[in-house]
This record gives structure tokens, C-alpha cells and sequence, in this order.
């Protein structure tokens, strides 16, 4: 048995990719970032959390926990929640780089031992005008995305260019990675 210790209907999507049966099952963590840590260290922190706290209910299983974190000019890009929120983050980032970390932890069934990894994603953001960001976001509304954007839609014409090993990590769940992982625990991922 596979679980998603997630609420993220980006992950669950993404996970769909690889099509394996698999439940999601909500972690109910604590995703605040009120410890001292960097970022890095937050999304690591946050993926396992998440992982562990779904596999204490269901030690049969194989939980995939995992977790974003950006940040930009030292400021970290939560998820903005509301339009306002998303004009001042995409403001912050017009002609701007930011990265963002992809955590994953995963629990194998009845083993203590878990596997992480993290996908590092650079994106270089083009200067936005006040009335390209206005139309993004009407078009949009990425007010449940880290640093306010869609990669997977309208949020790629924002950019300059993009970094990374993984494209769907951006996203929120690097599957590349994941799917090797979940092969190597004889997962049938072709």
C-alpha cells in the first residue's frame, strides 16, 4: 500500500502520473516556520514530519511525505492565500531569482529507516508590470501556490528561464527521483 501524507492537490495530481494505486491521507502538521532553520532545512523538516505523522497511522504502508519551500531576497514565499497577498509576492519577484526546494520523505512499510531527498529549483523571473501581473492574476488566481505562480500553466510565461533536474519538482513533487525510489522499493513504476 502507497499513501500521500498530503492535502495538496498539486502532489496527488502529479503522483497520478506514475499510475500506482495510492491513498492520501492529510498529515495535520504544523507547517509554520517559526524555528530557527533555513529554508532548506524547513521543507526537509516539514516533508518528514508529514511522512511520519501519516505512517504512525498506518505503519502497513509506504508514506510519501514531501514539502515546498521558496524563497527570494532572503524573504520566504509562502503560499499568498489572496490576491493582495499574490501582487505583493509577484512585485518581489519581477526581475528576480528564486529558488525552491522540494522535500521528500518517504516511510517504507514496518521500516524505521526513511528516504529523502530534495530537488533544488532556480527560477529567474522577468520584470512584470503592474498590468501583467494584475491579468496573471485574474487569469490565475494562485493564492494556494508558493511564490504565487502555476508553472504548470500561464505562471511559465512569468519567467526568464528555469534551473533544475526535474521538472515537475517545481510543481511540488519531483517525480523523477520519486519514481526511482519507489522502483527500488519494487514498486511496479515502468
Amino acid at each position: 500500500m502507497l499513501i500521500l501524507a498530503s492535502t495538496s492537490r498539486y502532489r496527488r495530481e502529479l503522483l497520478q502520473r506514475l499510475g500506482l494505486a495510492f491513498e492520501v491521507i492529510a498529515p495535520l502538521v504544523d507547517e509554520s516556520g517559526t524555528l530557527p532553520e533555513s529554508v532548506l532545512e524547513r521543507a526537509q523538516r516539514l516533508a518528514l514530519a508529514k511522512a511520519r505523522a501519516v505512517s504512525l497511522q498506518r505503519p502497513d504502508a509506504t508514506v510519501i511525505g514531501s514539502d515546498q519551500v521558496a524563497h527570494c531576497k532572503g524573504l520566504t514565499l509562502d503560499k499568498p492565500g489572496n490576491a493582495e497577498r499574490c501582487r505583493t509576492q509577484l512585485r518581489w519577484l519581477s526581475a528576480s531569482t528564486a529558488t525552491f526546494h522540494s522535500a521528500v520523505a518517504l516511510l517504507p512499510a514496518h521500516n524505521a529507516q526513511p528516504i529523502e531527498f530534495v530537488a533544488t529549483t532556480t527560477v529567474y523571473f522577468r520584470a512584470l508590470s503592474a498590468e501583467e501581473i494584475e491579468r496573471y492574476i485574474a487569469a490565475e488566481q494562485p493564492f494556494d501556490c508558493a511564490g504565487s505562480f502555476r508553472s504548470e500553466a500561464l505562471g511559465i510565461s512569468l519567467f526568464e528561464r528555469i534551473e533544475c533536474e526535474d521538472p515537475t519538482a517545481l510543481i511540488g513533487l519531483p517525480l523523477i527521483r520519486l519514481a526511482a525510489v519507489l522502483r527500488s522499493l519494487d514498486f511496479a513504476v515502468p
